[in-house]
């Protein structure tokens, strides 16, 4: 069990179709100022929270209505003795329709109880996901403000 990758899953009153579409608007639930494409098979894009938090994401498989998954090519954690713990970890959102009901399951391989942001990584990505969610089930999300994501030095 301790070397489970972090995972959340939901399931929801809505299409795999508004899922998937929801979870490709990264800037409606994740931060509105990410710089970069977020829909389409190799796009890439960077997020930023203020100078705690760099990474770079690239869109390695897109099946639509499925699956998305995101590779971190590059990353920066100020808060952690390894910054780019980040870096070469993956993150998939595997979308089930079953009926007139849709499940949702995030996944950030390689983000385990082990690696040193875990705890508080663990409460960011949660507090994301309701963001995801709120997305999903009313159109509005929760996503840091643009002002918040800062330039990476």
């Amino acid at each position: 069990m301790n070397n489970q990758d972090l995972q959340f899953s939901n399931t929801f009153n809505k299409p795999a179709q508004e899922v998937f579409n929801a979870v490709n608007n990264v800037r409606g639930w994740w931060g509105e100022g990410i710089e970069g494409g977020t829909d389409q098979l190799n796009d890439e894009f960077i997020y930023r929270h203020g100078d705690i938090h760099y990474s770079k994401h690239k869109l390695v498989e897109v099946v639509p209505y499925k699956k998305v998954v995101w590779l971190i090519t590059d990353s920066q954690l100020t808060f952690t003795k390894d910054q780019s713990e980040w870096t070469g970890t993956t993150i998939s959102f595997e979308i089930t329709e079953n009926g007139d009901q849709t499940q949702l399951t995030f996944t950030h391989h390689g983000l385990t109880p082990q690696v040193e942001c875990f705890e508080a990584c663990s409460g960011a990505w949660g507090y994301y996901m309701q963001s995801l969610a709120s997305l999903i089930n009313t159109g509005q999300g929760k996503p840091d403000k643009k002002e918040l994501q800062t330039a990476h030095t």
